[in-house]
């Protein structure tokens, strides 16, 4: 590793301390992590988990809880794939791991025609084989490295290609229904994830049999809201901030909120009706994050 300057080190400090607040948060709201958990974090290689791994760690040390981290990596037999990078970082780090061998890129370009996406069926072996190790190893909660952007661009998907209003839960029950998944990094940002695996100098392993196709759905989202970002500053913030302030009421989903038992005597329901108003809107501010106090957003302050 290369040393860092006086100046990185300062900036590696007040990063971590923000992306431990984000994530203390994120655990605190949705009450990801419990005492006695123990926590499969799945590690793909890539700076999300790599970052999630790190902040983890250093919750740990100092959380009101007691809870086990366990990191699991999935060696899908990629040609090229350096196998050794992975068990070496994790021995120096001290956390216990497992890797698990499987080749499902011979399954994937079997299946899949050359040219096409193989990020659906990759998808689905990865998943199955993760729930697999993740039962074997008594594991209560199986953590994902994704972020508030990949939550966005999900959402985003669903409703140009998918017509949902649908994204990434910061937790919920896996589609097998025998895990809780959870999202610690749901509050953080893509940058400054990007910015702390520099910072930290994690060993990245790209991924060669997905990310490496071009024009994906994803990428194109991707490449959208970043033109946004650039465009209209603040506006990613405020779609996030979307996420958290659903109005069922003033959308069209009749399972969601009984629009038929509407009366004339039924009230003002959520500011009412505005429809022969001009519209006006102003920036929206951060919903703020309430958490209880004595949960694991203590352990975010850096001692």
């Amino acid at each position: 590793m290369t040393p860092l300057s006086p100046e990185q080190k300062t900036q590696l400090v007040k990063l971590e301390k923000r992306l431990r607040s984000h994530v203390g948060k994120a655990i605190a709201e949705y009450n990801m992590i419990e005492d006695g958990d123990r926590i499969m974090v799945c590690l793909s290689g890539g700076k999300d988990s790599y970052a999630l791994l790190s902040i983890l760690m250093l919750l740990k040390e100092s959380a009101p809880i007691n809870f086990d981290i366990v990191a699991v990596n999935l060696d899908q037999k990629q040609p090229g794939f350096p196998e050794e990078i992975l068990p070496n970082y994790l021995h120096s780090i001290g956390i216990e791991y497992h890797i698990v061998e499987e080749d499902t890129y011979s399954i994937v370009k079997d299946k899949i025609p050359e040219g096409k996406t193989t990020c659906s069926l990759c998808s689905r072996l990865r998943r199955a084989l993760l729930y697999k190790t993740a039962k074997a190893l008594g594991a209560t909660k199986v953590a994902l490295g994704h972020h508030r952007d990949d939550m966005i661009e999900t959402l985003m998907l669903n409703m140009f290609y998918g017509g949902k209003m649908k994204s990434m839960p910061p937790k919920l029950v896996s589609d097998n229904g025998e895990h809780v998944v959870i999202r610690p990094l749901a509050f953080c940002k893509e940058e400054e994830l990007i910015q702390y695996g520099q910072l930290k100098q994690f060993p990245i392993i790209p991924c060669n049999l997905c990310g490496s196709q071009p024009n994906l759905q994803r990428q194109n989202v991707k490449r959208m809201l970043q033109d946004w970002h650039v465009q209209f500053p603040g506006r990613i913030e405020s779609m996030f901030t979307a996420l958290r302030n659903v109005v069922p009421s003033h959308l069209c989903d009749s399972d969601l909120f009984p629009f038929a038992d509407i009366t004339s005597t039924s009230g003002v329901i959520n500011g009412g009706d505005i429809g022969f108003d001009k519209e006006e809107f102003t920036e929206p501010a951060q919903k703020p994050i309430e958490v209880q106090p004595k949960s694991l957003i203590d352990v975010i302050e850096v001692k």
